[in-house]
């Protein structure tokens, strides 16, 4: 995906922009910013999705919080645990889970990373084939590792069903609505007309 990304167009606006001081950071603080808040989803996202098999997952055991957040604790005679197999907390589906939307979210950063502000809207996916073909090649290795025997067992990971699938889409789609808003932020209110002293 990276070698890709080289492949993007210019931003629409790149002409009307000054060029860049040599003294301005490779990284700015707005951008540190958007990355940390980006950050912090993924790292949410991919716990969440292991978090709702345990916990929500009408294939799931469906532990309380105390019972995942102590799961260190569980015994056959720790009345907290009563009915819970110990067992269940060495289930690859949480795994599963977690992994394919950590994979689904990184596809969709990808889509964000074909601008640095501009909008999807204006600088759609197909701008760059190379990334899209890159995106759907990433895609079907995961499937392939997921559905094909006998790549499940030795990455140890399950099959997901479809309604597992929805609940991965659910976790991961929101980034491409958060990324598109911290654009708007950055093109109206943070950097606009980004003029720079030379």
């Amino acid at each position: 995906l990276q070698n890709t990304l080289g492949f993007n167009p210019p931003d629409l606006d790149i002409m009307s922009r000054p060029p860049r001081s040599p003294k301005e950071p490779l990284i700015s603080s707005w951008l540190f910013c958007r990355y940390l808040i980006i950050g912090c989803y993924v790292g949410a996202a991919t716990v969440g999705a292991a978090a709702w098999w345990f916990m929500a997952a009408h294939d799931g055991p469906k532990l309380s919080f105390y019972q995942l957040s102590h799961y260190l604790q569980c015994s056959e005679d720790h009345a907290k645990f009563s009915g819970v197999q110990c067992s269940v907390f060495e289930s690859p589906y949480p795994m599963t889970m977690a992994l394919s939307v950590l994979v689904t979210i990184e596809m969709c950063n990808a889509l964000n990373s074909l601008s640095e502000n501009q909008s999807l809207l204006k600088m759609p996916p197909w701008s760059n084939p190379w990334l899209v073909g890159a995106i759907c090649l990433s895609m079907a290795l995961h499937f392939l590792i997921l559905y094909v025997d006998p790549l499940p067992v030795i990455f140890q990971i399950r099959p997901l069903s479809w309604t597992q699938w929805v609940v991965v889409l659910k976790l991961s789609l929101p980034v491409i609505l958060m990324d598109e808003a911290l654009k708007f932020l950055a093109r109206n209110y943070i950097e606009p007309g980004n003029q720079v002293q030379i």
